[in-house]
């Protein structure tokens, strides 16, 4: 999904400028819930250098496989938010139901 080529021409009703940032955070979110799920050990440090390698080899896939991507900061700074939140999220739902 995130290789694949967006459209940002108001095709549908629901399109807007920027709807690929709000994408990119949307789904940098559920992979930072999901990876902490999956590894709850891991520390934040560690955490970060693995969802930020992967925020930055998606984007230098898109650059380089040509398929009407390319790469943008603003993407990797919606990634790097994306996974923040995911975490918090994590975090916040194991204090509820661990306390």
């Amino acid at each position: 999904m995130l290789l694949k080529p967006g459209t940002e021409n108001q095709e549908y009703w629901f399109m807007f400028s920027g709807i690929d940032k709000i994408v990119h955070l949307s789904i940098f979110a559920f992979l930072g819930f999901a990876f902490k799920a999956a590894f709850p050990k891991t520390t934040f440090s560690t955490f970060i250098y693995i969802m930020l390698i992967y925020a930055f080899l998606t984007e230098i896939l898109q650059d380089e496989m040509h398929l009407g991507r390319s790469m943008e900061t603003l993407d990797i700074l919606a990634d790097t938010i994306g996974v923040i939140v995911g975490y918090y999220i994590f975090k916040k739902i194991q204090q509820i139901f661990l306390n």
